[in-house]
């Protein structure tokens, strides 16, 4: 780890980061410089003074994406701040550009202000788009609630492309066991930014005609067990009181340990060492377990196959099935943007999904997603996100 360390510490001071900015055309004479700056630029202002939406043929809103966040949960890393998360950032728009081609840029704040929405809203008309990151749950649910319609898509990666490539990771997994994926029985372990988004999800499986397909059971388990509607301190969290709500129909109680019995799937979005062997042993046959607590998982794949995991799935890139979100967002604003999407629609995620996972011809245990350096994924994705964006009439071209 040490020797790691030092090479990326190295890697990045010689560098000076990540990102650079370079110009798409040339400076070379005075007749350059008019065509690109003044006097000619007057021209271009003057068409999009005419049409706001000429901003997207004439200048980088057409393919650009701002990355913004509070510092508030970076990584495993907590509460850093968004200078600190600036590295992070950066590393979001390298992969933006490598895999879709879109220039991000990243725009960190040192914490969250009363003022921190009106903030993005006022910087909205410069970008594409807008992937927020690394915002810590519950505000990241209110945040995007109150930006998801301002006229260019929106999306909390954490949220919905951890929930993305989970469900194309379900799909999948299906398929490999023989298991029907609305009669499943399923435990999230977290409900924060991702098991949130994922306990949605599995209440809105199908797509175009299908939006009704959903899980048969499903239980969510936070810090304090089994969310129930009897726990009266949940009128206090808007979006726990939705989950309460929407899931756990028996009324179950308990812990983990409890809500785990006779469970098909594991869903862990939550901490390190959670999910025990004993625990495993007590699901239903050929049990799909998804550790994707990072760095450490909630269990490790060997000890979750030796308790009798069919199949097993973490966020690390060291073993198999890794349930990586770089599958998801470069294509879903790769898609959004070719379209010139005003937002993006839970179609428009429930399409990449089932993209991501048509990406893998032939299932097996150790591969249910596609690799994360496959860069014809993104392409996949957005063909799939714009179809669906033209569909729900969100598209500004046709």
């Amino acid at each position: 780890m040490k020797e790691k360390a030092k090479e990326t510490l190295a890697l990045h001071e010689k560098n000076k980061g990540k990102l650079e900015v370079k110009s798409k055309v040339p400076l070379k004479n005075r007749k350059d410089l008019s065509l690109a700056y003044t006097p000619g630029v007057a021209y271009v202002c003057r068409e999009i003074v005419k049409n706001k939406d000429n901003a997207y043929k004439y200048t980088t809103k057409a393919n650009s994406v701002a990355i913004i966040t509070d510092g508030s949960a970076v990584l495993g890393l907590g509460n850093i701040g968004g200078v600190a998360g600036l590295p992070v950032m950066e590393g979001k728009a390298i992969l933006f550009k490598e895999f879709a081609d879109i220039d991000a840029f990243p725009l960190c704040f040192e914490r969250y202000t009363p003022y921190f929405i009106e903030a993005i809203k006022c910087l909205a008309p410069s970008f594409g788009g807008i992937n927020l990151e690394d915002i810590a749950a519950p505000r990241c649910f209110e945040i995007e609630d109150e930006l998801k319609d301002i006229g260019i898509p929106v999306m909390h990666d954490d949220q919905h492309g951890t929930a993305v490539v989970l469900l194309a990771a379900l799909i999948n997994a299906c398929k490999v066991t023989g298991k029907k994926l609305t009669e499943l029985s399923v435990v999230v372990n977290g409900a924060g930014a991702a098991g949130f988004a994922i306990t949605r999800f599995l209440h809105c499986l199908g797509i175009d005609n299908k939006m009704c397909k959903k899980v048969k059971k499903l239980i969510v388990c936070d810090t304090k067990g089994i969310i129930h509607r009897s726990r009266l301190e949940l009128l206090d969290n808007k979006y726990k009181y939705i989950i309460a709500q929407e899931t756990n129909h028996e009324n179950r109680v308990g812990t983990l340990k409890e809500a785990i019995v006779g469970a098909d799937v594991f869903i862990g979005v939550s901490t390190c060492r959670i999910l025990t062997q004993e625990m495993i042993k007590t699901m239903n046959p050929d049990p799909i377990i998804f550790a994707m607590a990072n760095p450490v998982p909630e269990i490790y794949p060997e000890e979750a196959f030796k308790a009798g995991a069919s199949i097993v799935g973490t966020g690390r890139s060291d073993f198999d099935n890794q349930i990586n979100n770089v599958l998801a967002f470069p294509g879903i604003f790769r898609g959004a943007l070719d379209v010139r999407a005003r937002k993006i629609t839970d179609h428009m995620l429930l399409a990449a999904a089932y993209a991501i996972a048509k990406s893998v011809k032939k299932p097996k245990k150790n591969m249910i997603v596609p690799s994360v350096l496959d860069k014809s994924v993104a392409k996949a994705v957005a063909k799939a996100v714009s179809k669906a964006a033209k569909k729900d009439k969100v598209a500004r071209i046709f």
